[in-house]
C-alpha cells in the first residue's frame, strides 16, 4: 500500500478510536473487517499506532498544537509506530519539518501530567499510594503486556509444554509465581500449534492464574465462579478440580458464556456448567445459598490494572463510573458470600489499581460480616497452593499484584473463610 494511502486510513482510525464511545479493541478489529486487504505489517502498525497514542495522548497532543492540517493526522504522525522511512514517504515538505522539530523537544523537561499522561482522578491516588513507586508504574504502563501462558494440568505438564515450544522455535520460560504458567517472548503464532488447539495450554496472565490459585478448589467440591465472563479463570479452576466436582460459571451475558464454549471443548472439562443469571439476587443464586464449597467473586470493575492492554480505559472511565462500580461490587459480594458453607472459602478480586475498588471493599465486608466471616491471610494461602515467593506478591492480608513489581496485570483479592 502507497504511505499517503497507509497514513489517510490510520487518521481515518484515531479518528474513529478518539471519539471513546466504545473500546478500542472492538473498533479496532472492526476497522479491520473493514479494511480486508491490508496486509499484517500494515495492521501491525495501524493497532500499534492507534495504542501508542492512547498511552501517551496528553503528551501527543499537546505536541500536535504546533502543527497544521488535520488533527488527527498529526497525532498519527507524532504516534507512528510503523516504519519510520515508510511514514516519511507520505509527508509533506512542510510536515517533514514540523516532525523533525517536534523530535528534538526535551520530553523530561515538560509538565508532569505530559509525562505520566494519567487523568488527575488517576493520578492523584496512585501517587499517594505508591509514592517513588509512582514513576515506575507509569514506565510500566507504557510497556507491552507479557505473554503469559497457563498450562492444563489436565492434559500436561508444564516442562513438557515448556521442551514443545522450544522445538517449535518459541522462547519461553516458567512464571516466577504460578506453578502453571510460561511466559513467552514475542507474539508467535499460537493458535496454530497443537498444544493450542488440542487445550494442553490457554494464553492467560499470570497474575490471573494467580487468583485460581488463591481459591484452591479440591477434587469432588462444589465451587462457583460469580463472575465467570469468557471463562479464563474457571477453566483454571475446573482443571484444578481434576474434572470432578461441580463447577457453576455465573455471569449475566449470555455472549460472554458463550465465548467460553470451544475453550471447555479444547480444555477436556466437563465438570463446568455455565448459566446465565439476570443480576446477583437471581433465584439460581438463593437456591445454592449456603451449599457452596468455595467462591470467586472476579468482580466488574475498572479494568484499570490492564492499562497497558487497554489505555483507553483510562480516557472512558471518570469518577462518576467508579462511584457507580463500587455500588456495584459491594452488592455483587454480599450476595455471593450468601452461597456459602460454613468452612467455605469466598475470594474478592479485581483487576484495578485503584484502593476504592479494593481494600476498601474488602475492609467494608470484614467489617460488617465479622461474625461469620474470618479474613485469611493471602500469603499463607499461596504458599499452602503451592505459589512460590508469595512475600512479593502481598500487601498486609491481601494479595496486590502491580505491572512494574510483579510483571503482570494489577491485580488484587481478599480471601474469608466462612466460620
Amino acid at each position: 500500500m502507497h504511505p499517503n494511502a497507509l497514513l489517510d486510513l490510520t487518521t481515518e482510525l484515531l479518528r474513529s478510536v478518539l471519539r471513546l464511545d466504545a473500546a478500542a479493541d472492538t473498533l479496532v478489529s472492526m476497522f479491520f473487517k473493514n479494511h480486508r486487504a491490508l496486509g499484517s505489517r500494515e495492521r501491525h502498525a495501524l493497532a500499534e499506532t492507534t495504542y501508542e497514542l492512547l498511552r501517551n495522548k496528553l503528551l501527543y497532543q499537546h505536541l500536535a498544537q504546533t502543527g497544521s492540517g488535520l488533527l488527527e493526522r498529526r497525532l498519527a504522525i507524532l504516534a507512528w509506530q510503523g516504519n519510520e522511512a515508510f511514514l516519511r514517504g507520505a509527508l509533506q515538505q512542510h510536515e517533514l519539518k514540523w516532525l523533525e522539530g517536534v523530535q528534538k523537544i526535551d520530553r523530561a523537561g515538560l509538565p508532569e501530567k505530559l509525562r505520566h499522561n494519567l487523568p488527575d482522578w488517576l493520578a492523584n491516588p496512585l501517587r499517594e499510594m505508591l509514592g517513588e513507586e509512582f514513576w515506575p508504574l507509569v514506565k510500566a504502563l507504557g510497556e507491552p503486556a507479557a505473554l503469559d501462558l497457563r498450562v492444563n494440568v489436565l492434559k500436561a505438564k508444564r516442562e513438557e509444554v515448556l521442551r514443545v515450544l522450544t522445538e517449535a522455535g518459541i522462547e519461553a520460560q516458567p512464571t516466577p509465581h504460578s506453578p502453571w504458567g510460561l511466559r513467552v517472548q514475542g507474539r508467535p503464532a499460537l493458535n496454530k500449534l497443537e498444544a493450542f488447539t488440542g487445550g494442553s495450554i490457554e494464553v492467560q496472565d499470570e497474575g490471573s492464574q494467580l487468583l485460581a490459585l488463591l481459591l484452591d478448589p479440591k477434587r469432588g467440591e462444589m465451587v462457583v465462579d460469580f463472575c465467570a465472563g469468557a471463562g479464563g479463570k474457571t477453566l483454571a479452576l475446573g482443571a484444578a478440580m481434576r474434572n470432578t466436582g461441580r463447577l457453576y460459571a455465573f455471569d449475566i451475558s449470555g455472549h460472554r458464556l458463550d465465548a467460553m464454549k470451544p475453550r471447555m471443548e479444547r480444555s477436556g472439562l466437563s465438570n463446568v456448567h455455565p448459566a446465565q443469571i439476570a443480576h446477583e439476587r437471581d433465584e439460581r443464586i438463593k437456591r445454592l445459598a449456603g451449599k457452596i464449597d468455595r467462591v470467586l467473586v472476579d468482580a466488574p470493575c475498572s479494568g484499570l490494572g490492564t492499562l497497558r492492554r487497554n489505555p483507553d480505559l483510562k480516557w472512558r472511565q471518570s469518577p462518576k463510573t467508579l462511584e457507580e462500580l463500587q455500588g456495584k461490587q459491594a452488592a455483587i459480594l454480599s450476595s455471593a458470600a450468601r452461597l456459602l458453607k460454613p468452612g467455605g472459602r469466598l475470594v474478592y478480586a479485581t483487576c484495578s489499581l485503584l484502593a476504592a475498588e479494593n481494600e476498601r471493599i474488602a475492609e467494608a465486608f470484614s467489617a460488617e460480616r465479622a461474625d461469620d466471616f474470618e479474613l485469611l491471610p493471602a500469603q499463607e494461602v499461596l504458599e499452602a497452593a503451592h505459589v512460590l515467593a508469595t512475600e512479593q506478591l502481598v500487601t498486609g492480608p491481601y494479595l496486590r499484584l502491580w505491572p512494574h513489581r510483579q510483571g503482570t496485570d494489577g491485580f488484587f483479592a481478599a480471601v474469608w473463610r466462612r466460620r
